[in-house]
């Protein structure tokens, strides 16, 4: 068995898809108002809205995404205007963490595992 998708709900798909093709800086070629999905490689990485409305206290989910180089991760972050929690930080097992907001306040981990 593996996971086969992961899915962020929201009330507004347009804006953090948008969110998060300009992050990856991917293009899915959609702009769905219900369901786009951005990376479809093993795991898919998808935003839906179910017509349900969401409130945004996202406050049991966190997703965590490795990253080459996350001091230049970091510097589009800040040029993105996102919401920074944590700036790079390193782990004693070695990895160097940071964390931020998306638009509907999941919050989310870059990590980078250097040499």
């Amino acid at each position: 068995m593996r996971i086969g998708e992961v899915c962020l709900n929201t009330n507004d798909v347009i804006k953090l898809a948008n969110f998060y093709k300009q992050l990856f800086e991917i293009d899915n070629g959609s702009n769905d108002e219900t369901h786009q999905t951005l990376i479809s490689e093993e795991t898919q990485f998808t935003i839906y809205n179910d017509s349900s409305h969401k409130n945004n206290n996202n406050q049991n989910i966190s997703l965590a995404f490795t990253v080459g180089d996350i001091d230049a991760e970091y510097q589009k972050l800040l040029e993105m205007g996102v919401e920074i929690i944590e700036k790079p930080t390193k782990r004693p097992w070695g990895a160097v963490n940071m964390s931020f907001y998306d638009p509907d306040r999941n919050i989310i981990y870059f990590r980078s595992f250097p040499n």
